[in-house]
């Protein structure tokens, strides 16, 4: 049986066939472990391109495809295309975090030896998110004092979270109310649509407009002795 080190250096050793076939075929004339390039493509008086590669994504191979950009700014990471949602969710990531660190990925499909370029080499600069910007802006207007800490595993208090609690706490001291009447009271604006949506399981309609608590909201409020 072979061991896990020696099988990992088969994988990488197949990884290189179909890679010199591809660059081959754009023309480049390619040579294997020069230096300390796994892979070394030239093409005229072009900067080489240089492959690392892996049997996976790693921070090592991160780490050497860094280390190969004081070489050339033409250096590229190579894996085998795995399957399923779990790798696809992997490459979309590291590819990614390549682009930021101005690298190209390829991955290659061992079975058929076909290789696809995912992204090439180059200077990113990120897309900025106006929505997203917007929605912390508008999460950090919105959130009452500082209730979390960073870093923190678990449920995290959102300005959603207080609202809903403030709605809650109304209804536990004044009864089944109108959406309207806990607005007015608390200050929440959109308090009828938190009750409405339920998102906690902490809210019950008794009629059209009126809301209580349940077992679950009352459970979720702050113990007053606290």
């Amino acid at each position: 049986m072979k061991s896990r080190k020696n099988w990992a250096i088969m994988q990488e050793t197949a990884l290189y066939p179909p890679i010199k076939t591809f660059l081959e075929a754009a023309g480049y004339t390619v040579k294997a472990e020069i230096g300390p390039a796994d892979v070394m493509a030239l093409r005229g008086d072009e900067a080489p391109v240089l492959v690392e590669l892996k049997v996976g994504f790693s921070l090592a191979l991160f780490h050497q495809a860094i280390a190969r950009q004081a070489i050339s700014d033409n250096v590229y990471l190579a894996v085998p295309m795995g399957k399923g949602r779990r790798f696809q969710k992997s490459l979309a990531e590291n590819i990614t975090l390549a682009r930021r660190l101005g690298l190209g990925v390829m991955s290659v499909r061992l079975s058929t030896g076909l290789v696809v370029v995912h992204c090439d080499p180059g200077v990113y600069s990120p897309r900025k998110s106006a929505p997203k910007r917007q929605a912390l802006l508008a999460e950090f207007a919105r959130r009452k004092g500082d209730p979390n800490m960073g870093g923190m595993q678990g449920a995290r208090m959102t300005a959603y979270r207080q609202d809903a609690l403030a709605c809650a706490g109304h209804l536990a001291v004044a009864g089944p109310t109108r959406g309207a009447m806990v607005k007015a009271a608390t200050g929440v604006e959109h308090a009828t649509r938190i009750m409405r949506d339920n998102h906690y399981g902490w809210f019950i309609a008794l009629g059209v407009g009126v809301y209580d608590l349940t077992d679950a909201g009352r459970a979720a409020l702050p113990d007053p002795a606290n």
